[in-house]
């Protein structure tokens, strides 16, 4: 071997382990918790068996779905009273069925609101701004208002987001204007803060994210199909409005066709799963903040024969669990949904973990579950000053809510236990709050939570209808 393949071997084996290095860094801080779950309203609004999807779906490991709640199909007509939750004019029936069964289910909710109707926008398509952002507001508020756990029936949903990929004109036009300067960055801005202004005016408790962002755009005016890459859009809407509010940056890092491995990468700003912490970074400095979370909210590859792009369905299975761990291996990623659960007719897209016929494809559903199990977000983790003797924790009760009104008094048996030794015991009641958790007071014996040491606590809740959930919880002295 001669000196010049020698110093390539060397130089590759130190770039082999240095990504190695900061590959397991990541993975020792990474998520240790998300919301995991799928974004299909076919298999969750309009299909008859929609009922039993979603509760194989629950099943399955899902612990949050994504439904997209359509202004120009959810208001077809100008309400009267626009901010009104109930005004006629509003046509949610599929959407409250869905709330309230993923409820039932024990699953957290994502609404993303998007499109334009005509006659807020002078009759034209959805991807059109509306010509009174306080229209948007009005429905934003409306929308908020009757998922917010006030009114009986209606249950309270934790997360939002406002439009679906803005950064493509197929969603959002017009990216540029007729001088080839960028104008979608700047009117996101504008539909994104009224939205938001909405959603927490109908529920102050709502968690708002911001982008819904596609993986890939041109940043090229004079294109097909003019678009903007991501990381851009992000950095224009940053400097448009830096002072939005938002509690995460919501992306859908495909990679640039389905047959392409999760990490692959492509050139920033372009934003695949593989470039999420350059992303991240970009975002705190754009927007002047100590911390970004990010939700991924949409992310799949699809399979053949359905698409003749796409993968087998073994390398699905090795795909999502590959998606998966890149995801956890962020300490800012929160959420992570694929897109879809089950193929359908109504669907052009063929990335669900089942065929249409309800057939599994291969190991794909075992491969979600095994990795969905250890990261279900339902089973938090808590930091806990040392020295507490009775900390306050919350625990996820969603499930109760579908059966039980707020205030309703929830059973409960928890213990401690430290390296697999039971130190705590206790009973007692909380009540059912309005949004679907509880509190639980522990005591912490010999002086309380002690720094450095990892406790877990579990939890044998019941209600009066003999419903009986099994909570766990991470608690770590600081």
């Amino acid at each position: 071997m001669n000196r010049i393949a020698r110093l390539v071997l060397v130089l590759s084996l130190v770039s082999l382990l240095s990504t190695l290095a900061a590959l397991s860094a990541t993975s020792a801080r990474g998520a240790e918790r998300m919301w995991i779950g799928f974004h299909d309203d076919p298999s969750y609004r309009w299909v008859e068996d929609r009922a039993a999807r979603a509760a194989r779906a629950a099943s399955d490991g899902a612990s949050i779905v994504r439904l997209l709640v359509e202004w120009n199909k959810t208001a077809p007509r100008r309400p009267a009273s626009p901010a009104d939750p109930f005004d006629p004019a509003y046509v949610l029936d599929d959407v409250d069925e869905a709330v309230r069964t993923a409820q039932e289910m024990g699953q957290e909710v994502l609404l993303t609101i998007s499109g334009t109707p005509g006659w807020a926008n002078g009759g034209k398509p959805p991807n059109v701004m509306p010509l009174r952002l306080a229209d948007l507001t009005s429905f934003a508020r409306a929308i908020a208002a009757r998922y917010s756990g006030r009114y009986n029936g209606y249950p309270f949903v934790r997360f939002w987001s406002v439009w679906n990929e803005p950064n493509l004109q197929l969603f959002l036009t017009p990216q540029f204007d007729a001088r080839g300067r960028s104008v979608a960055p700047a009117n996101y801005a504008k539909l994104y803060a009224a939205a938001y202004a909405g959603i927490k005016a109908g529920n102050p408790s709502a968690l708002v994210g911001i982008g819904e962002t596609s993986a890939r755009g041109t940043d090229n005016p004079g294109g097909l199909r003019p678009t903007h890459s991501p990381g851009k859009f992000a950095e224009l809407v940053a400097k448009a409005n830096p002072k939005l509010k938002f509690d995460a940056w919501t992306h859908h890092p495909y990679p640039a066709v389905p047959s392409l491995k999760p990490s692959q990468r492509l050139k920033w700003p372009n934003v695949p799963l593989s470039s999420l912490s350059r992303f991240q970074q970009s975002l705190k400095t754009w927007f002047k903040r100590k911390d970004v979370r990010i939700w991924v909210t949409e992310y799949a590859h699809e399979t053949r024969p359905e698409d003749s792009l796409g993968v087998s369905y073994a390398t699905q299975a090795a795909y999502l669990r590959q998606a998966i761990r890149i995801a956890r291996g962020y300490p800012f990623v929160d959420m992570f949904i694929w897109f879809v659960y089950q193929d359908d007719q109504g669907q052009p897209w063929d990335s669900g973990l089942y065929r249409r016929n309800g057939a599994a494809k291969g190991a794909s559903p075992a491969a979600f579950r095994a990795i969905a199990a250890p990261l279900d977000a339902r089973n938090s983790i808590e930091s806990i000053r040392a020295g507490t003797t009775t900390p306050l924790v919350r625990l996820y009760t969603r499930r109760y809510c579908a059966n039980d009104p707020v205030g309703t008094s929830i059973g409960m048996t928890w213990r401690i236990f430290q390296n697999g030794r039971l130190i705590a015991v206790g009973q007692q009641t909380s009540p059912l709050l309005r949004d679907c958790t509880i509190t639980a007071r522990l005591r912490f014996p010999n002086g309380g939570v002690r720094k450095g040491v990892t406790y877990t606590a579990t939890f044998e809740l019941n209600d009066r209808n003999g419903i009986v959930l099994d909570r766990r919880l991470t608690i770590r002295g600081t």
